[in-house]
Protein backbone atom coordinates (compact mmCIF):
# COMPACT_ATOMS: atom_id res chain seq x y z
CA UNK A 1 0.00 0.00 0.00
CA UNK A 2 1.07 3.80 -0.51
CA UNK A 3 1.56 4.50 3.31
CA UNK A 4 3.33 1.81 3.84
CA UNK A 5 5.73 2.51 1.13
CA UNK A 6 5.81 6.37 2.50
CA UNK A 7 6.76 5.28 5.96
CA UNK A 8 9.81 6.85 7.45
CA UNK A 9 11.31 6.26 11.05
CA UNK A 10 10.88 7.51 13.96
CA UNK A 11 7.28 8.90 12.54
CA UNK A 12 7.76 12.27 13.32
CA UNK A 13 8.31 14.97 10.78
CA UNK A 14 9.25 18.47 11.62
CA UNK A 15 7.06 20.56 9.88
CA UNK A 16 7.79 23.91 7.69
CA UNK A 17 7.50 27.42 9.10
CA UNK A 18 8.04 29.81 6.22
CA UNK A 19 11.29 31.50 6.61
CA UNK A 20 12.45 29.31 9.45
CA UNK A 21 12.64 25.73 8.09
CA UNK A 22 15.64 25.65 6.08
CA UNK A 23 18.08 22.30 5.92
CA UNK A 24 20.10 23.85 9.15
CA UNK A 25 16.59 23.68 11.10
CA UNK A 26 16.01 20.23 9.58
CA UNK A 27 19.54 18.98 10.45
CA UNK A 28 18.85 19.95 14.56
CA UNK A 29 15.60 18.25 14.63
CA UNK A 30 17.90 14.81 14.18
CA UNK A 31 17.77 11.98 15.49
CA UNK A 32 14.24 13.13 16.77
CA UNK A 33 12.45 13.38 13.41
CA UNK A 34 12.30 11.13 10.05
CA UNK A 35 11.22 13.85 7.74
CA UNK A 36 11.05 17.20 7.13
CA UNK A 37 9.86 19.73 5.25
CA UNK A 38 11.46 22.54 4.46
CA UNK A 39 9.59 26.28 3.53
CA UNK A 40 7.10 27.06 2.85
CA UNK A 41 8.50 28.52 -0.45
CA UNK A 42 6.59 31.10 -2.94
CA UNK A 43 7.74 29.79 -6.43
CA UNK A 44 5.77 32.38 -8.95
CA UNK A 45 6.09 36.09 -9.39
CA UNK A 46 2.30 36.59 -7.63
CA UNK A 47 3.35 34.30 -4.19
CA UNK A 48 6.76 36.07 -4.05
CA UNK A 49 4.59 39.56 -4.26
CA UNK A 50 2.71 38.22 -1.35
CA UNK A 51 5.53 36.87 0.60
CA UNK A 52 6.95 40.14 0.22
CA UNK A 53 4.18 42.34 1.37
CA UNK A 54 3.44 39.13 4.50
CA UNK A 55 7.08 40.41 5.71
CA UNK A 56 6.07 44.41 5.17
CA UNK A 57 2.54 44.53 6.95
CA UNK A 58 2.82 41.22 9.35
CA UNK A 59 6.44 41.35 10.13
CA UNK A 60 6.55 37.48 8.98
CA UNK A 61 9.76 35.60 8.09
CA UNK A 62 9.95 34.40 4.61
CA UNK A 63 12.64 32.58 2.48
CA UNK A 64 12.63 35.14 -0.63
CA UNK A 65 16.03 34.48 -2.56
CA UNK A 66 16.69 35.87 -5.66
CA UNK A 67 16.17 32.18 -7.47
CA UNK A 68 14.06 29.76 -5.29
CA UNK A 69 14.64 27.32 -7.74
CA UNK A 70 18.19 27.58 -6.99
CA UNK A 71 17.47 27.91 -2.79
CA UNK A 72 15.75 24.79 -2.95
CA UNK A 73 17.81 22.88 -4.75
CA UNK A 74 21.09 23.88 -2.10
CA UNK A 75 18.81 23.11 0.65
CA UNK A 76 18.34 20.12 -0.68
CA UNK A 77 21.73 18.76 -1.29
CA UNK A 78 22.33 20.10 1.78
CA UNK A 79 20.25 17.62 3.13
CA UNK A 80 21.83 14.35 0.76
CA UNK A 81 23.61 12.13 3.69
CA UNK A 82 21.01 13.27 6.20
CA UNK A 83 19.42 10.37 7.86
CA UNK A 84 15.72 11.64 7.37
CA UNK A 85 13.10 12.34 4.14
CA UNK A 86 13.52 15.96 2.95
CA UNK A 87 10.54 17.35 1.41
CA UNK A 88 9.80 21.63 0.19
CA UNK A 89 6.41 22.49 1.07
CA UNK A 90 5.52 25.07 -1.98
CA UNK A 91 3.38 28.10 -2.34
CA UNK A 92 2.56 28.39 -6.39
CA UNK A 93 -0.25 30.23 -8.31
CA UNK A 94 0.27 28.44 -11.66
CA UNK A 95 1.81 25.10 -12.84
CA UNK A 96 5.39 25.80 -14.58
CA UNK A 97 7.26 26.92 -11.48
CA UNK A 98 5.45 24.24 -9.35
CA UNK A 99 6.55 21.77 -11.96
CA UNK A 100 10.45 22.76 -12.13
CA UNK A 101 10.22 22.48 -8.14
CA UNK A 102 8.45 19.06 -8.39
CA UNK A 103 11.74 18.10 -10.87
CA UNK A 104 14.27 19.31 -8.27
CA UNK A 105 12.92 17.23 -5.85
CA UNK A 106 12.47 14.35 -7.74
CA UNK A 107 16.08 14.60 -8.71
CA UNK A 108 16.81 14.92 -5.23
CA UNK A 109 14.70 11.85 -3.76
CA UNK A 110 12.45 14.38 -1.79
CA UNK A 111 8.75 14.95 -1.37
CA UNK A 112 7.24 18.02 -3.37
CA UNK A 113 4.45 19.31 -0.57
CA UNK A 114 2.00 21.29 -2.33
CA UNK A 115 0.76 24.46 0.12
CA UNK A 116 -3.09 24.46 0.52
CA UNK A 117 -2.67 25.44 3.64
CA UNK A 118 -1.54 29.30 4.05
CA UNK A 119 -4.13 31.04 5.05
CA UNK A 120 -2.67 34.69 5.16
CA UNK A 121 -5.17 36.62 2.66
CA UNK A 122 -2.38 38.23 -0.02
CA UNK A 123 -1.25 34.48 -0.56
CA UNK A 124 -4.71 33.28 -0.97
CA UNK A 125 -5.57 36.26 -3.26
CA UNK A 126 -2.76 35.00 -5.47
CA UNK A 127 -4.79 31.85 -5.81
CA UNK A 128 -2.62 29.48 -3.38
CA UNK A 129 -2.17 28.28 -0.58
CA UNK A 130 -5.94 27.87 1.84
CA UNK A 131 -7.49 29.35 -1.16
CA UNK A 132 -6.61 25.76 -3.48
CA UNK A 133 -9.38 23.96 -1.13
CA UNK A 134 -12.19 26.10 -2.14
CA UNK A 135 -11.17 25.07 -6.11
CA UNK A 136 -10.23 21.55 -5.73
CA UNK A 137 -10.37 21.28 -9.37
CA UNK A 138 -7.39 23.72 -9.46
CA UNK A 139 -5.86 21.76 -6.45
CA UNK A 140 -5.92 18.56 -8.17
CA UNK A 141 -4.50 20.24 -11.50
CA UNK A 142 -1.37 20.99 -9.46
CA UNK A 143 -1.13 17.70 -7.81
CA UNK A 144 -0.94 15.99 -11.15
CA UNK A 145 1.49 18.51 -12.21
CA UNK A 146 3.94 18.02 -9.44
CA UNK A 147 3.54 13.88 -10.04
CA UNK A 148 4.08 13.82 -13.83
CA UNK A 149 7.65 15.39 -12.34
CA UNK A 150 8.28 12.03 -10.58
CA UNK A 151 8.51 12.91 -6.61
CA UNK A 152 6.07 11.82 -4.10
CA UNK A 153 3.52 14.53 -3.63
CA UNK A 154 2.38 15.55 -0.50
CA UNK A 155 -0.46 18.05 -0.01
CA UNK A 156 -1.05 20.22 3.28
CA UNK A 157 -4.31 20.93 3.93
CA UNK A 158 -6.20 22.39 7.12
CA UNK A 159 -9.79 22.00 8.10
CA UNK A 160 -11.51 24.58 9.83
CA UNK A 161 -12.87 26.48 6.22
CA UNK A 162 -16.60 26.44 6.62
CA UNK A 163 -18.45 23.98 3.97
CA UNK A 164 -14.99 21.59 3.55
CA UNK A 165 -15.42 18.42 2.52
CA UNK A 166 -11.94 17.31 3.57
CA UNK A 167 -12.23 13.62 2.92
CA UNK A 168 -14.02 13.97 -0.79
CA UNK A 169 -10.76 16.37 -1.45
CA UNK A 170 -8.63 14.08 -0.02
CA UNK A 171 -10.22 11.72 -2.68
CA UNK A 172 -9.49 13.44 -5.64
CA UNK A 173 -6.04 14.68 -4.62
CA UNK A 174 -4.75 10.91 -4.34
CA UNK A 175 -6.57 10.50 -7.85
CA UNK A 176 -4.58 13.12 -9.12
CA UNK A 177 -1.70 11.46 -8.36
CA UNK A 178 -0.55 12.76 -4.36
CA UNK A 179 0.67 10.24 -2.01
CA UNK A 180 0.52 12.25 1.00
CA UNK A 181 -1.71 14.53 3.22
CA UNK A 182 -0.66 16.62 5.66
CA UNK A 183 -3.53 17.66 7.84
CA UNK A 184 -3.30 20.65 10.29
CA UNK A 185 -6.32 19.31 12.23
CA UNK A 186 -6.81 22.37 14.44
CA UNK A 187 -9.73 21.42 16.43
CA UNK A 188 -11.72 18.88 13.82
CA UNK A 189 -9.28 15.68 14.89
CA UNK A 190 -11.87 13.49 13.86
CA UNK A 191 -11.36 13.99 10.23
CA UNK A 192 -8.25 12.76 10.96
CA UNK A 193 -9.95 9.57 10.78
CA UNK A 194 -12.27 10.22 8.09
CA UNK A 195 -9.33 10.53 5.64
CA UNK A 196 -7.86 7.47 6.83
CA UNK A 197 -11.12 5.62 6.11
CA UNK A 198 -11.71 7.34 3.02
CA UNK A 199 -8.36 6.96 1.08
CA UNK A 200 -4.78 5.04 0.91
CA UNK A 201 -3.01 8.05 1.56
CA UNK A 202 -0.37 8.10 4.23
CA UNK A 203 -1.06 10.82 6.44
CA UNK A 204 0.44 13.01 8.44
CA UNK A 205 -1.06 14.63 11.44
CA UNK A 206 -0.39 18.41 12.35
CA UNK A 207 -1.51 20.65 15.36
CA UNK A 208 -0.74 20.54 18.67
CA UNK A 209 1.74 18.12 18.94
CA UNK A 210 3.82 18.32 21.97
CA UNK A 211 3.53 15.01 24.35
CA UNK A 212 2.41 11.50 24.47
CA UNK A 213 -1.36 12.46 24.62
CA UNK A 214 -1.46 14.51 22.03
CA UNK A 215 0.29 11.63 19.84
CA UNK A 216 -2.02 9.36 21.18
CA UNK A 217 -5.16 10.99 19.85
CA UNK A 218 -4.26 11.49 16.31
CA UNK A 219 -2.37 8.02 15.97
CA UNK A 220 -5.47 6.48 17.20
CA UNK A 221 -7.42 8.12 14.73
CA UNK A 222 -5.40 6.40 12.66
CA UNK A 223 -2.30 8.69 11.11
CA UNK A 224 0.37 6.93 9.91
CA UNK A 225 2.46 9.85 11.43
CA UNK A 226 2.36 13.23 13.28
CA UNK A 227 4.27 16.42 12.96
CA UNK A 228 5.33 19.03 15.16
CA UNK A 229 5.53 22.82 13.93
CA UNK A 230 6.19 26.06 15.82
CA UNK A 231 8.44 24.05 18.81
CA UNK A 232 10.02 21.90 15.93
CA UNK A 233 13.14 23.43 16.98
CA UNK A 234 12.62 22.55 20.95
CA UNK A 235 14.81 19.47 21.50
CA UNK A 236 12.32 18.74 24.76
CA UNK A 237 9.53 18.65 22.97
CA UNK A 238 10.63 16.13 19.59
CA UNK A 239 11.89 14.18 22.00
CA UNK A 240 8.37 13.45 24.08
CA UNK A 241 6.77 12.99 20.61
CA UNK A 242 9.52 10.69 19.14
CA UNK A 243 9.09 8.81 22.31
CA UNK A 244 5.85 8.45 22.34
CA UNK A 245 5.15 7.41 18.58
CA UNK A 246 7.99 4.60 19.05
CA UNK A 247 5.92 3.59 21.63
CA UNK A 248 2.64 3.82 19.87
CA UNK A 249 3.89 1.77 17.06
CA UNK A 250 6.33 -0.60 19.28
CA UNK A 251 2.56 -1.26 21.07
CA UNK A 252 0.67 -1.76 17.83
CA UNK A 253 3.77 -4.06 15.90
CA UNK A 254 3.39 -6.23 19.34
CA UNK A 255 -0.68 -6.11 19.30
CA UNK A 256 -0.45 -7.38 15.64
CA UNK A 257 1.77 -9.99 16.16
CA UNK A 258 0.09 -11.85 19.52
CA UNK A 259 -3.02 -11.47 17.15
CA UNK A 260 -1.48 -14.08 14.37
CA UNK A 261 0.04 -16.27 16.49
Amino acid sequence: MTRDRLAFEPRVAAASLSGASDAAWAKAAIPHVGAAFLGGLAVDESTREAAREMVQTRDREEFLPADPFAFADQQLDMLADAPLVAGVNVRSSSLAPLERIAEICADRGAICEINAHCRQAEMCETGAGQALLSDPDRLAEQVEAAAQAGPNVSVKVRTEVDGLDLPAIARQVETAGADMIHVDAMDSEGVVAQIVAATDLFVIANNGVRDRETVREYLAYGADAVSVGRPSDRPAVLTRVREATEAWFEADETATGEATQ
